[in-house]
């Protein structure tokens, strides 16, 4: 059995959506479905997921605006992102207004998670770190076996995520990275909430913003 999964980038902001399934049992989950749902839709019935779970890294809009249209259709339940959070799902319909995006109401998700959860679908798992510093709920979800996390705008390739948002604090942001991510091994492999993957140990020898040995200038 094995952990598999798909990339499909959605809105504007090209944040990327992740369908992760069971290929046993063709359960799975969807990561942050920000938008363009009928792509999404789409992408899940050509698949053939079936759909157990929303899972939220965080409340930010391009992450979160299609969560419960998908919901509805897949018949999945919401969960995550932390309680920390909340403030940001309140906010959506603000925030769609202020990007720009197609207005989203505000919702709670049926679960907040915390650190030390797990989320299970078919025989596969993803575990729980509570990671704050671009929001204050932040979540990042891993396989340990299967060498995987899903790291939302924690971390990027060659970047960290912002943390000048309402509550996000940079100290605290790196801390996640150091102290949640990089004891997962050099060897885990992520996907970001925006462009390429890439692997921790990759990211603690270039990022210059996290690297080991912070690079000359």
């Amino acid at each position: 059995m094995s952990l598999q999964y798909q990339i499909i980038p959605v809105t504007s902001y090209e944040q990327n959506c992740s369908i992760v399934w069971c290929d046993e049992t063709m359960k799975g989950v969807v990561i942050d479905p920000g938008g363009d749902v009928q792509l999404l839709k789409q992408a899940i019935e050509a698949l053939n997921v079936d759909v157990v779970h929303m899972v939220l890294t965080h409340g930010h809009l391009d992450h979160v605006g299609g969560t419960e249209d998908l919901a509805a259709i897949t018949n999945a339940t919401i969960v995550g992102p932390h309680k920390e959070d909340n403030f940001w799902l309140q906010g959506l319909p603000n925030q769609s207004e202020r990007f720009g995006f197609p207005h989203t109401e505000a919702f709670e998700p049926s679960q907040w998670l915390n650190e030390g959860d797990v989320i299970e679908f078919g025989n596969q798992k993803l575990d729980v770190l509570h990671t704050p510093g671009h929001t204050p709920g932040h979540v990042v979800l891993f396989n340990q076996e299967a060498k995987m996390a899903f790291v939302g705008d924690v971390l990027f390739k060659g970047a960290i995520g912002r943390s000048d948002f309402p509550k996000g604090d940079f100290d605290t942001l790196i801390s996640s990275i150091k102290t949640k991510l990089w004891p997962l091994g050099n060897d885990m492999r992520f996907v970001p909430g925006h462009g390429p993957e890439s692997t921790f140990g990759h990211e603690r020898q270039t990022n210059p913003f996290v690297a080991d040995k912070m690079p000359l200038w």
